[in-house]
């Protein structure tokens, strides 16, 4: 990507995650981009596709820290790397989700099926189920397809939960059901 394009995507990401998809026009990404409305669209085609390309790298950086503090646990028996990514969540939650999960707040904004950011954020949830799958069979446990189903519940619920601000330590809570469903 094209220096120009890389700003474009960064400021995009920004603002659609602060104001929301449809409240930001490509006229005030260009201008804070610092780049014509021609070069946004000579470098994406389109707003929709600048929408994807959004969702693709916040995936891309979530799967990132995801992984790190995961991986930062090598010496934690297999059944706890689990909890790790309710660690990885809370992480995440305080210094990039603010206003709870970009994928399901782009989710409900995006209602035409065929829109390119609906795909990354499908499979951005079932890369995260298929993640935790492969935790749970590391760690030998029973049944390691309802386990991560569970755990992709409980994550999805505490994400949504602790950014309403409703429920103190709702990703710790989360955790702690995790725990006893991983440790029974």
């Amino acid at each position: 990507m094209t220096p120009a394009a890389e700003r474009v995507l960064e400021v995009a990401g920004r603002l659609f995650y602060e104001n929301g998809i449809h409240a930001v026009g490509v006229e005030s990404i260009a201008t804070e981009a610092g780049v014509t409305k021609k070069t946004l669209y000579d470098r994406f085609g389109s707003k929709d596709t600048l929408v994807g390309h959004y969702l693709a790298r916040r995936d891309e950086r979530w799967r990132e820290h995801v992984v790190g503090v995961v991986e930062r646990g090598t010496r934690v028996p297999p059944a706890r790397r689990l909890l790790l990514v309710f660690d990885a969540l809370e992480e995440w939650m305080s210094t990039e989700n603010p206003r709870g999960c970009a994928f399901v707040n782009a989710q409900a904004e995006l209602t035409d099926a065929a829109h390119p950011g609906r795909e990354v954020i499908r499979e951005q949830k079932l890369w995260m189920l298929d993640y935790l799958r492969t935790l749970a069979r590391d760690a030998r446990l029973r049944n390691p397809r309802r386990v991560a189903t569970s755990l992709l519940v409980l994550l999805e619920g505490a994400t949504v939960t602790a950014s309403f601000g409703v429920v103190p330590g709702a990703i710790g809570n989360a955790k702690e059901i995790a725990r006893q469903l991983v440790e029974h």
